[in-house]
C-alpha cells in the first residue's frame, strides 16, 4: 500500500497529538505509528490508500484542539505493509 512519512512541527507535544492522530488514522483505515521527536515535533508513518493519506495530511494541519501546527512536511515512501497503528 502507499506510504508516507509526515513531520509535524509546532505545539504538538503534550496536547494529545499522537493519540488523536491514532484515532484519525484508524478512522481512515491507515496503519503505522506516531512518535514524539527530540526537537518537539511529531513523526507520523502512515500506510493506506492515497485518498486516506491525503485526508490524514489535511487533518494533521489541524490536529487536536490544543495543538498549534506550524508546518507539516510529507515524504512519500516505498509501498509497504503495516500492522495496526501504534504510538511510540
Amino acid at each position: 500500500m502507499p506510504a508516507a512519512r509526515f513531520l509535524v512541527r509546532g505545539r504538538v507535544q503534550g496536547v494529545c497529538f499522537r493519540a488523536s492522530t491514532r484515532e484519525q488514522a484508524l478512522a481512515l483505515g491507515i496503519e503505522g505509528h506516531a512518535l514524539n521527536l527530540p526537537d518537539g515535533g511529531v513523526q507520523v508513518l502512515a500506510v493506506g490508500s492515497a485518498a486516506a493519506l491525503d485526508a490524514l495530511e489535511r487533518w494533521l494541519w489541524q490536529g487536536p484542539p490544543a495543538a498549534q501546527v506550524d508546518a507539516v512536511e510529507r515524504m512519500a515512501l516505498p509501498e509497504q505493509a503495516a500492522n495496526g497503528f501504534r504510538i511510540a
